[in-house]
């Protein structure tokens, strides 16, 4: 018996997938993307106080909070470490970090279609994708001084 190639566990070590500051207080590693089914899988580090742009997902949006504190504007909740939110498809957020963070916030999302990146007024300003974030992941990881990262889990 044979093993197909999509039969096999594939797993990805720490040191394949170097972590890049992607501006303003944001860290950023890409595990994984899949183009053709519009899922893909990043996690984020957040400095204390940070705050991103308004955003609306076009599917659903899963995270679990691996370290620190975040929330949304829009909501009353705060996610700790352990926390689980799930996000329906057409939610618009602001996520919001505290500025009182004794530690850096560190989320893993699984993201189904685009991100949104909303103005003032709500109209889209930029869209971000699976294969946008793999390419501009990999451009940051060159200029930063790392390998090309090998661990990405493509399809």
């Amino acid at each position: 018996m044979t093993v197909e190639a999509m039969d096999v566990v594939r797993h990805v070590g720490q040191e394949d997938l170097p972590w890049v500051d992607a501006g303003d207080g944001v860290w950023l590693q890409v595990l994984r993307v899949d183009e053709p089914g519009g899922v893909w899988v990043v996690r984020n580090r957040f400095e204390p106080g940070v705050r991103l742009q308004p955003h609306r997902h076009t599917g659903p949006v899963d995270g679990f909070t691996v370290a620190g504190r975040w929330r949304y504007l829009e909501y009353d909740f705060t996610s700790t470490a352990g926390s689980f939110i799930r996000e329906p498809a057409g939610s618009v957020h602001t996520l919001d970090v505290p500025g009182d963070n004794e530690e850096v916030t560190d989320v893993l999302f699984v993201i189904e279609g685009v991100n949104l990146n909303l103005r003032p007024d709500g109209s889209v300003e930029t869209v971000t994708d699976g294969p946008g974030t793999l390419a501009a992941y990999r451009a940051l990881c060159a200029a930063q001084g790392h390998a090309e990262p090998t661990g990405v889990l493509v399809g």
